[in-house]
């Protein structure tokens, strides 16, 4: 199986559980035993979304065309991220406990917002990183010294004007927290913000979360915005599992129609869920030149893997240099920038991740 045959085969898997057409799709598949399960195992992986994979299987009564060993593995891998997953629900609700008897409330955001309020059929399908939530601003340090009065401390200085405060962590506890003040960088962050999502934001199991619109909004913009998705023209089968989720609580076409700035990136991310998961309906998009061009340069690059990998790695070096270069722009009239930039490139664990980054040095094979 070539790399977009290998993708757009566990984007049909992963809508198995809601779509009967892909059902039958990928149990003919299945029967013709020509899937590369290492080549499954090895994307899946890459993208976060192997649990889900497993899961979406196993309640199609799918697992018998499986190697008996990998189906072993992946119940295996999917029992220690349920458990994983039970602490971070356990560790939010306390953190949510603590800021509502401070007179704070938090918004739980991405994949422990999602947990929280019972998105998944089953805990186990998302692999989440931190416990990401949102404040009002004015609440922002005063959460933040809330929780280092409860033995959290923090665990890497951040700038003052981030997103986020600096990732907060507890030795008895599984999950770093993000306290968020933003919920995207700064040029987009006047449509998307606290302000804009409290309006509509609900309560689900005790916990406050977003809209389910404005939580399928969040599910792209991670990746479209945040991490530069944008640029790359590729996909993240984690949060476009999300997308196609949530794309059965809200319509997803129409999710974007009050943003500006924000409108096609948006939509382009969407255009690649409906490509990947086999044009499912409730993935339907706004087609125009814009999301013509971007899905035939994303499928362009599945085609030709070197030119994708050529492409993927000269953007980042792009973006990298660019970000730097601002942040040594403001470090001149930013005293705060300043300590930090000095206090972080001195760092020398930072300067072999970033010479790396740049293509300039070989990362260590594992051991």
């Amino acid at each position: 199986m070539t790399y977009k045959e290998t993708l757009f085969f566990i984007g049909k898997c992963l809508t198995i559980s809601h779509e009967n057409r892909n059902k039958i799709l990928v149990e003919d598949h299945l029967k013709s035993e020509n899937v590369d399960w290492d080549a499954v195992v090895k994307l899946s992986t890459a993208h976060y979304v192997f649990p889900a994979l497993y899961c979406n299987l196993k309640r199609a009564n799918f697992l018998h065309y499986l190697p008996k060993e990998l189906v072993n593995y992946m119940i295996h891998i999917t029992d220690l991220n349920r458990e994983r997953n039970q602490q971070i629900i356990d560790q939010a609700k306390e953190i949510n406990t603590l800021l509502l008897d401070n007179n704070i409330t938090p918004i739980f955001l991405k994949g422990t917002g999602s947990l929280l309020e019972g998105l998944y059929e089953d805990i186990a399908e998302r692999m989440v990183g931190d416990i990401d939530f949102i404040v009002n601003k004015n609440h922002s340090l005063k959460s933040f010294n809330i929780l280092k009065e409860n033995s959290y401390s923090a665990h890497i200085d951040q700038l003052n004007d981030h997103r986020h405060l600096s990732r907060l962590i507890h030795k008895d506890k599984i999950g770093a927290l993000e306290i968020h003040k933003e919920l995207l960088i700064e040029n987009f962050a006047d449509e998307f913000n606290y302000d804009y999502i409290k309006t509509d934001s609900q309560i689900i199991n005790e916990v406050n979360v977003m809209s389910y619109q404005n939580q399928l909004c969040l599910s792209i913009i991670a990746k479209q915005i945040n991490d530069s998705g944008m640029h790359f023209k590729n996909i993240a089968l984690r949060n476009a599992y999300d997308v196609f989720l949530l794309s059965k609580k809200t319509e997803a076409k129409k999710a974007f129609n009050q943003f500006n700035k924000l409108k096609n990136p948006l939509n382009n991310f969407l255009a690649l869920c409906f490509e990947v998961f086999n044009k499912v309906d409730s993935l339907q998009y706004q087609e125009n030149k814009e999301t013509k061009k971007y899905v035939s340069i994303f499928k362009r690059h599945l085609v030709d893997e070197s030119l994708g990998k050529k492409k993927y790695k000269n953007t980042s070096r792009k973006l990298f240099i660019k970000s730097r270069f601002n942040i040594i722009y403001k470090s001149i009239f930013n005293k705060s920038y300043r300590n930090w930039l000095i206090k972080r490139t001195s760092d020398k664990n930072w300067q072999k991740e970033k010479l790396i980054q740049l293509g300039f040095k070989k990362p260590k094979p594992n051991s």
